[in-house]
């Protein structure tokens, strides 16, 4: 492998290629993040949308399916969430990735324990802020980016949040081939972060009628919405888009109240431990009462798709960059090639610069 593929993300989590699978709730299960570590990159196991005993015995099974670092994902708020934060250290996870809501408190647990904290932005400042909370290696998401998202292209947002903190830096939104990680290195990241390219390899558990509307998508055929939890979401636009958008006050309230119900039996919380999360939301990240509300819908929906197999009846997550993937590879073979031609890109770079001097 090209010296220039060595980054300090390889050597800050012990893999062998700067390249991240990133944790998307219902896709990233055991068998997709075993893969990825296997491959030579890490994965994060998707456990936002887990209870603690489910996330116990997810990362049991990653550990049954790799003997190389993997990373765990969770939301700092979600009911359960010291629980998966402990389970998360006595599993010997490598790294943590979060977004919303940070705790110090848990931060400051996971560094104790030698766990690597990668929390994810989509502004400098928040790169700012993380840093300050302790974050090991930011992962900055430009608005290509799938699910919930901001409006800032990648080629934008990452010399931004370069700038602004002093660790390593992985870029997301946007990547799914060798040419993107040699780009991102150009830039100064220290690797690339990818969502919707590990959805679409034969690894997914995602059901065959969706992956088949994921590859039958253009790149622009998806959209940053507000109308699914209240937040930028950038999804594959279908019909249940179209619903939710064109729906009433009313009826966006009563579908709320619905996932909230569906959620709670999912995740076996009580109304009481539910509320708390939401109230915690809303102060840490200045959401509205109505957002608070809908924070439920985005789990549930995308289940619909996701677990279930409707497409059209759930949320479909996407980055932009579905539009450009037509193959469903396995992890290694992804890895391979994304690796082989970076190399040849660097190499090229490199022979063209000798060239002009001579």
């Amino acid at each position: 492998m090209s010296a220039a593929l060595r980054t300090p993300l390889c050597d800050i989590l012990g893999i062998r290629h700067p390249i991240i699978q990133t944790a998307m709730g219902w896709v990233a299960t055991p068998e997709l993040t075993a893969a990825t570590c296997n491959a030579g990159g890490i994965g994060f196991l998707a456990c936002a949308t887990l209870r603690p005993d489910e996330a116990e015995r997810a990362m049991t099974r990653v550990k049954e399916l790799t003997d190389q670092p993997f990373g765990v994902n969770f939301l700092m708020e979600q009911p359960g969430a010291a629980e998966i934060a402990e389970a998360i250290i006595r599993h010997g996870a490598k790294a943590a990735s979060y977004s919303r809501s940070p705790s110090k408190a848990f931060v400051e647990r996971f560094k104790a324990a030698g766990i690597v904290c990668i929390p994810t932005v989509g502004a400098a400042r928040h790169a700012e802020k993380a840093v300050q909370l302790g974050a090991d290696v930011i992962v900055c998401q430009g608005g290509e980016g799938g699910g919930h998202t901001g409006s800032v292209p990648t080629s934008l947002l990452l010399p931004q949040v370069l700038d602004t903190v002093d660790v390593p830096v992985v870029a997301a939104g946007g990547f799914h081939d060798g040419r993107g990680l040699a780009a991102a290195l150009a830039y100064g990241a220290a690797g690339i972060a990818m969502g919707t390219r590990f959805l679409l390899t034969a690894e997914s558990p995602v059901p065959h009628e969706t992956l088949k509307r994921y590859l039958a998508a253009s790149v622009t055929d998806t959209k940053i919405s507000t109308a699914i939890d209240g937040l930028p979401h950038r999804v594959v636009v279908n019909e249940m888009l179209r619903r939710l958008e064109s729906g009433t006050a009313l009826g966006r309230l009563v579908r709320a109240l619905q996932s909230g119900l569906a959620y709670r039996k999912m995740t076996g919380a009580s109304i009481p431990v539910l509320l708390r999360a939401a109230l915690t939301m809303q102060k840490n990240d200045r959401l509205t009462r109505t957002q608070a509300l809908m924070q439920a819908n985005s789990p549930i929906l995308i289940r619909r798709a996701m677990v279930e197999g409707h497409p059209a009846e759930g949320v479909l997550p996407s980055g932009q960059v579905t539009g450009v993937i037509e193959d469903l590879p396995t992890c290694a073979a992804l890895i391979a090639r994304i690796v082989e031609e970076a190399e040849r890109r660097l190499e090229a770079l490199a022979t063209r610069g000798t060239a002009s001097a001579n």
